[in-house]
């Protein structure tokens, strides 16, 4: 329970400006991957996987963008996005799928099967992150 609570402390937006700006971010976490989700509801119409790893820079920036994408409101709002974030390194196939790949970020079509976006720059602003996002998902 205390690295849940620890993991779970880390997973958060540190940005007090961000928190008392926006409404809370809802992290759910289980055994082999993290979920997040901006809106109140669980059930979401359109869902985005991270695949990822521990210890991955580029990971880990592409993670704190996407948390700050989530948060902006305008046209192009995430707010109704559910993102699963997936630690390749807890399930063989994801690994060897992805090892030389992450961060791998993949949209959840109606049918259950996932498309695979283009990669996005580490060097893209938020704002442009939100809106790459929002028209892969509108597609």
């Amino acid at each position: 329970m205390a690295i849940a609570a620890s993991t779970m402390a880390l997973a958060r937006p540190t940005s007090k400006a961000l928190l008392t700006t926006h409404r809370a971010a809802k992290w759910v976490f289980t055994p082999f991957a993290v979920s997040y989700s901006s809106s109140s509801s669980s059930k979401s119409s359109r869902a985005l996987i991270l695949y990822s790893k521990p210890g991955c820079c580029l990971c880990d920036g592409l993670k704190e963008k996407l948390q700050a994408a989530f948060l902006l409101s305008g046209p192009d709002s995430l707010h109704d996005v559910d993102l699963q974030i997936r630690d390749i390194t807890s399930n063989p196939e994801w690994e060897r799928a992805y090892q030389y790949e992450i961060p791998v970020l993949a949209r959840v079509l109606s049918d259950g099967t996932e498309e695979t976006l283009p990669r996005l720059s580490p060097r893209l602003g938020v704002e442009m992150v939100q809106k790459k996002i929002a028209a892969a998902l509108k597609h």
